[in-house]
C-alpha cells in the first residue's frame, strides 16, 4: 500500500502516515496538538528561517496554550540555522520545537538530525515537528536518523499532485489527545474520506525513486535503491547549482556577473537545488517576466508574509528564485545564464 511505500521512502520504522488538506494544514494540526498538550508555562522553540506554515502555527498556539515562544535567529550570511544556534537558547522546559528542513527562499538545507540531537540533549521529551516541504524533492529522507515526532510534505512538490498533504507522526504524538471523532480509534488522525487516487500517485513517486536508484547503482533492496537515488539526485543537483554559480563554457556564472547578487553566499555547501538572486536596476518581477518569456521558468519571492522573514533583514523588497531539479540539464543552465547576462543595465 501507499503507506507501506512511504515508510520505505522515508525510512520510518514506527509511527504512522496520514493525509490531510495540505502540508501547511498538517503542520498546523501537529503543532496545535503538541502545544495544547504541553505543560502550562512551558516553552516552544523555532527559528526565524522557517516558512510561515510552522512559525505561524507555533506562535499562535503557544499564545493560546499559555506557552512562551523562543525565536532562534538564522544567519543572514548563510541563509540557515544550526544546531549550535538552537543549543544556545535551549532550556529543559522546552516542550515543543519546530525545524525547517530546507528554505524555499535561500535554498539551504538544515541539519535536522543535529538540531534534534541538540534539542533532546537539554529537553529529551520535547515534541519536535519538521517542515519537510521544500526538502522532500531533493531525494534524501531518513526519519530513523532524525529522532523527531512529526514531519510534513506537500506531494505536489515531490512529483505528485495538488489537493492533499502527507504527514508522518511518531507513536508518542499519535497517542496524544487530538482533534478526532468521539468513539473513533484513539490513534486515528485522518479526517473524513481521503482520496485514494492521491495515495496511488504517491506509490508511483516512490516507484520512480526505486527505478532511478536501480539505474544509478547495483542496489537490490527497495530502501537501498531509494537511498542511491537520493545520493545521485543530491550530487547532480549540486553540480547544476555549481554550474549556475560558476559558469559553463564561455558563459560567466552568476557570481561573476557584476549586476547579480546571490543570496546566502556563492560557496554554501548547504545549498539544495536552488539559487536566489537579485539583479541590479530591475525589479525581480520584471526580470522573472523577461526570463519566463524566453521559456526560462523562475519565480519572484517578495518580502511578504511568505518570505519577508528572510528578505526584510537583507533590506530586499524581492528576489528571483531559480529552482533546479534532477531532470534539468547543463544546456538549460547555459540558456538561463545567457538570458540573465542580458539583464545587465548596460546590455
Amino acid at each position: 500500500t501507499a503507506k507501506e511505500d512511504l515508510a520505505i521512502f522515508m525510512n520510518a520504522a514506527s509511527g504512522q502516515f496520514f493525509a490531510g488538506e495540505s502540508g501547511t494544514e498538517l503542520l498546523f494540526r501537529m503543532i496545535r496538538t503538541a502545544c495544547v498538550n504541553a505543560p502550562k508555562g512551558a516553552r516552544v522553540i523555532g527559528s526565524s528561517i522557517e516558512h510561515p506554515a510552522t512559525r505561524s502555527a507555533a506562535r499562535r498556539w503557544a499564545g493560546i496554550a499559555g506557552l512562551d515562544y523562543v525565536n532562534v535567529a538564522h544567519s543572514n550570511e548563510t541563509g540557515l540555522v544550526t544546531a549550535a544556534d538552537y543549543a544556545a537558547l535551549m532550556t529543559p522546559d522546552v516542550a515543543v520545537a519546530t525545524i525547517l528542513h530546507a528554505s524555499p527562499v535561500t535554498g539551504m538545507g538544515m541539519d535536522v538530525a543535529a538540531i534534534s540531537k541538540a534539542i533532546r540533549a537539554v529537553a529529551p521529551d520535547c515534541l519536535i515537528i519538521v517542515d519537510g516541504i521544500q526538502h522532500a524533492a531533493h531525494g534524501q529522507l531518513d526519519l530513523a536518523a532524525y529522532d523527531v515526532d512529526g514531519y510534513a510534505v506537500s506531494p505536489y512538490k515531490v512529483f505528485s499532485r495538488h489537493g492533499y498533504g502527507i504527514a508522518w507522526i511518531s507513536d508518542r504524538l499519535s497517542a496524544l489527545p487530538h482533534d478526532m471523532l468521539i468513539g473513533a480509534p484513539a490513534t486515528g488522525w485522518e479526517f473524513g474520506t481521503r482520496d485514494t487516487g492521491s495515495y496511488a500517485t504517491l506509490s508511483d513517486v516512490v516507484g520512480y525513486f526505486e527505478w532511478l536508484g536501480g539505474e544509478v547503482s547495483s542496489e537490490t533492496s527497495r530502501r537501498g535503491r531509494i537511498e542511491a537515488a537520493g545520493r545521485a539526485i543530491h550530487a547532480y543537483e549540486t553540480h547544476l547549482t555549481n554550474t549556475a554559480i560558476n559558469g559553463t563554457g564561455n558563459l560567466p556564472g552568476l557570481r561573476d556577473m557584476a549586476h547579480v547578487t546571490i543570496l546566502a553566499g556563492a560557496d554554501n555547501p548547504a545549498r539544495e537545488g536552488l539559487v536566489s538572486i537579485v539583479v541590479d536596476g530591475i525589479a525581480s518581477e520584471e526580470a522573472v517576466a523577461a526570463l519566463n518569456a524566453q521559456g526560462i521558468r523562475t519565480h519572484t519571492r517578495k518580502a511578504d508574509h511568505y518570505s519577508g522573514n528572510v528578505l526584510d533583514p537583507l533590506g530586499l523588497p524581492d528576489c528571483i528564485r531559480i529552482s533546479f531539479c534532477h531532470y534539468n540539464t547543463e544546456a538549460e543552465i547555459a540558456r538561463m545564464l545567457a538570458a540573465v547576462k542580458e539583464l545587465a543595465p548596460s546590455a
